[in-house]
């Protein structure tokens, strides 16, 4: 049985403030949170169902395990049909992001995306393209909002996340920069070789002008139907596949 001020607790979770004060975030449901406990992140302590518990019992290892009711699990979770499990997980301290680190891959850079769940797709699919690193201006939605998580279906335990200023990781890096415009040169004509940062905008903004000057390629989407515009989380996985499809040449 949970206090109410633990119940309280795992409430304020939903905001960012909170999540940043106690350095935790919520993973729910079964498939997340197995993700979790089997990546370099630390599970803190998982909350369930009596229905989920022989489940758990299989995942949890040493992981401290709270048995509460679906009335409990209700109030603390995010969802409109909460999942059985809920868990604490601890935010992990990124390393600082150096240029090297960067070298010989490709990164995703996100300069202002606010959409959880354009968010949490975007890291999914980075994890399907076996892409590591995602460079994020500090003004993107916080990786940690319920939403995202639960967008990302798990990839988020396999993706690195960096909150920094774009600017200074651009100028300060030899590799080339490809970015997202309508203006640029078609995206099935060019050769992205075999390292890069591919920079994507805001979703009714595009990319901010301090950024689009440190564009060293710009790359369009042709379109051929009468859409306005692409989707950022489409508009990336399209990014990602001709990047792959490149490296099988």
């Amino acid at each position: 049985m949970l206090s109410k001020s633990q119940v309280s607790l795992l409430q304020s979770l939903q905001h960012k403030k909170f999540r940043k004060e106690h350095g935790v975030f919520l993973v729910e449901g079964l498939k997340s949170v197995n993700e979790f406990i089997q990546s370099a992140y630390t599970v803190q302590t998982i909350y369930h169902t009596p229905a989920i518990a022989p489940k758990l019992l299989k995942l949890s290892h040493n992981i401290n395990t709270i048995e509460i009711s679906l009335t409990i699990l209700q109030k603390i979770s995010s969802l409109k049909t909460p999942a059985d499990v809920v868990a604490v997980v601890k935010i992990p301290d990124w390393p600082v992001l150096k240029p090297v680190s960067l070298k010989n891959k490709f990164s995703l850079v996100l300069d202002g995306i606010q959409d959880p769940g354009n968010m949490g797709t975007i890291i999914r699919t980075a994890d399907w393209f076996g892409i590591e690193n995602i460079i994020c201006s500090e003004d993107t939605v916080d990786v940690y909002n319920p939403k995202v998580v639960q967008a990302t279906m798990g990839s988020l335990s396999r993706v690195s996340l960096h909150y920094t200023d774009l600017e200074a990781i651009l100028a300060n890096n030899d590799l080339p920069v490809y970015g997202a415009l309508l203006d640029g040169v078609n995206i099935y004509d060019t050769d992205f070789g075999t390292e890069g940062l591919v920079v994507m905008g805001n979703e009714g903004n595009g990319l901010r002008p301090e950024v689009i000057k440190l564009i060293k390629k710009t790359i369009t989407i042709p379109r051929f139907g009468s859409a306005e515009s692409l989707n950022v989380a489409i508009a990336t996985a399209i990014f990602c596949s001709e990047i792959n499809r490149n490296k099988r040449k």
